[in-house]
């Protein structure tokens, strides 16, 4: 099964920018999973799982904004969750789906996160990879850190080894699947040297932030976890540093009352690459209720 590569126009407060996304499977099906990726990270992130659902879902995943094939923003301060919630809210009209499930890892958990609280929303069905409204600010300073580097490397194979070096919190992989993650997200500039595919500029509003405009998100994002009422998985990475294991306990607590999924010496977060992991998501979201 392959994937069709698409776009949708959306808007943000300076203009026009398109959205670039993956669809498998059957372009008229109905029941629709949505599978949105980390700060950094593509739609091909999610090859795996796709090719594993695509018979009984159109499995879409997007390019969110700044990344990958997708446009980038005139203002980099507008790469934050309600930009990329109205970029959904688009998607989500071109699909014309009757059902949506969610699947989001990191940043695409807080997206979902937020789109799943607002009234008449679609989404019926969600797994919350790595994330919860509690973010660890020494993980959000790592990860800060080394967004708005402008790194290029003469060869893939040094580009290849950087990837890893930040990435290797996602826990043990082949060398192929090492080789994916790199490739997926590295692309050779005009003079051949291999940079990552996204705007530098996805790091101004992460270094904008202040101790007191994340306490001000952190309980936006608890209310609006607290006001999600469809079925909810949370995975977490046993060694993660971005979701604590007391926010994922919480988690478990209040709001949708999630059910908590640990996979053990895998950090933040989860790729979804290995047999084990795609066997978790792919059972909550057609077996269990």
């Amino acid at each position: 099964m392959q994937a069709r590569r698409k776009s949708v126009q959306c808007i943000s407060p300076t203009g026009l920018h398109t959205m670039s996304y993956k669809e498998w499977g059957d372009p008229l099906n109905p029941k629709v999973l949505v599978c949105v990726h980390g700060v950094t990270r593509v739609a091909e992130d999610f090859d795996s799982l796709a090719q594993a659902l695509c018979q009984e879902y159109r499995v879409v995943c997007p390019d969110v904004v700044g990344r990958g094939y997708s446009g980038r923003l005139r203002n980099p301060m507008h790469y934050q969750i309600p930009q990329y919630v109205s970029d959904m809210v688009n998607l989500l009209a071109r699909l014309d789906a009757e059902t949506v499930h969610w699947f989001g890892t990191s940043m695409g958990g807080l997206i979902g996160m937020s789109l799943a609280s607002l009234p008449d929303n679609p989404i019926k069905k969600m797994i919350i990879n790595d994330v919860g409204p509690v973010l660890n600010p020494d993980a959000l300073a790592r990860i800060g850190d080394y967004i708005g580097q402008d790194v290029r490397f003469d060869s893939f194979e040094e580009a290849q080894a950087y990837i890893k070096a930040i990435s290797i919190s996602f826990g043990p992989h082949s060398d192929a699947q090492w080789e994916k993650l790199a490739r997926d997200v590295l692309r050779q500039n005009e003079q051949g040297q291999w940079v990552r595919h996204y705007d530098l500029g996805l790091a101004q509003p992460i270094k904008a932030s202040t101790p007191e405009l994340a306490a001000i998100a952190q309980t936006m994002l608890w209310a609006a976890y607290d006001a999600i009422q469809c079925p909810t998985l949370l995975v977490r990475g046993a060694e993660s540093d971005l979701l604590t294991a007391e926010s994922a306990q919480e988690m478990t607590q209040r709001g949708p009352r999630a059910r908590l999924v640990e996979f053990a010496g895998v950090g933040h977060a989860p790729t979804f690459l290995q047999p084990e992991q795609i066997a978790v998501a792919v059972d909550f979201l057609l077996n269990q209720n």
